[in-house]
Formats: C-alpha cells, sequence, structure tokens
C-alpha cells in the first residue's frame, strides 16, 4: 500500500511539472506561432494595402475586445504618423466564406485599400477577387461608411465578369468592416495614441 502511494505521489509530481514545463514552452512561443500564421496567412495582403508605410506593420499591432470576440489590428505609419489601421472581416461567397483585410485612415474615415486573405473561390473564376488590382482599387478612397454594393443591386461596384457572388461576398465584408469601424473607432484611436507615444 505504501508502495503504491509513492507511486501515486511521484506520477502526480510528474504530471504537474511536466505540464508546467509544456505551458511555459507554449506561453513562450505563442507569440511566434501567432506571428507566423499572420506572416503567412494575412500578411500579404496586409503588406500591399499598407504599400508605402515606413513601419512593419504585421509587428505593429493591438487587439480589442468586440464581444465575445478579440480582433487584431496592423497599424501603418505614413509620413511620420500612425494614420492607417487594417483589419479583418468576412463575407460570404460562391464557395463559402471570405476573408478580407481593410485599411483605413482613421483621420479621413477612408478606404486605403482592401485585400482578401482567403477564400474558397472558382480558381480562375471567384478567385479573381483577390488577385484582380482593378476590382479592389474601386474601394480605394470612398468612406468606409459607405454601403458599399455591386451595380447589379444599386451599388458603384463593377463586379468581376463572371463572379458576381464573389464580388458581392466582398462588398459585404466590406459593410461589415465599417460597422466593426464604426462600434470599435474610439477604442482604435485610443490604441494609436499609445503607438504614439512609442515613437513610431
Amino acid at each position: 500500500m505504501r508502495e503504491m502511494l509513492k507511486l501515486f505521489v511521484v506520477v502526480t509530481l510528474f504530471g504537474a511539472i511536466s505540464g508546467g514545463i509544456l505551458a511555459g514552452v507554449r506561453a513562450g512561443t505563442q507569440e511566434r506561432i501567432e506571428y507566423q500564421q499572420i506572416k503567412f496567412v494575412k500578411g500579404p495582403a496586409i503588406l500591399q494595402i499598407m504599400k508605402g508605410c515606413s513601419n512593419d506593420p504585421l509587428s505593429t499591432r493591438f487587439k480589442i475586445k468586440d464581444g465575445k470576440d478579440e480582433r487584431s489590428f496592423f497599424v501603418g505609419v505614413f509620413e511620420g504618423k500612425p494614420n492607417v489601421v487594417a483589419f479583418e472581416s468576412t463575407g460570404k461567397g460562391y464557395g463559402g466564406n471570405l476573408d478580407i483585410m481593410v485599411a483605413v485612415n482613421v483621420d479621413k474615415d477612408e478606404i486605403v485599400g482592401v485585400g482578401v486573405t482567403t477564400h474558397r473561390e472558382t480558381p480562375g473564376v471567384g478567385a479573381r477577387v483577390q488577385s484582380d488590382p482593378k476590382f479592389a482599387i474601386q474601394f480605394r478612397g470612398q468612406s468606409i461608411k459607405e454601403p458599399f454594393k455591386v451595380k447589379t443591386e444599386g451599388g458603384k461596384i463593377d463586379a468581376i465578369s463572371g463572379a458576381t457572388v464573389s464580388s458581392r461576398g466582398v462588398t459585404g465584408a466590406v459593410v461589415s468592416s465599417g460597422e466593426i469601424y464604426n462600434r470599435l473607432k474610439s477604442n482604435i484611436v485610443e490604441k494609436m495614441k499609445s503607438i504614439k507615444s512609442w515613437g513610431e
């Protein structure tokens, strides 16, 4: 009985120590893993729509709680001022959800750029919402508060030929971005002020 008790204590201690070590390793590598996911999945779209910024927007980021979700915001410094923020939203495409990054100038509430991060659209057709720069450029300079729609629905966005549903999915995601931005703008501006204090 005593041997069984000793064995139980040893196993319990071993489990506790192992768990502690694993938790420490996970905590130490979690930020690095998150950065790698950002770099390879969201990074290309972020860097594309933040072209011309003087900082690394993948590293200059913060999070804000939005109800049950926690959203990541990526900051772009232009002309010495951190005045552009990019964040992700989702729309419904032909093949399922498509995720986009929208960059907004917080001083003007204007869209700086839109880029698709992930999608399940048909290659060569709906997938062009990600690869065709003529489609994305239509949003640039527009107010983030604009109720975007494709022209067939009474809006002013030219849908990609043969990919109306995918185009509609992007416009819907941009509208969703506007809702997120309006809801969290005061928090975003406060976070941007703290970035200024870092000397970015």
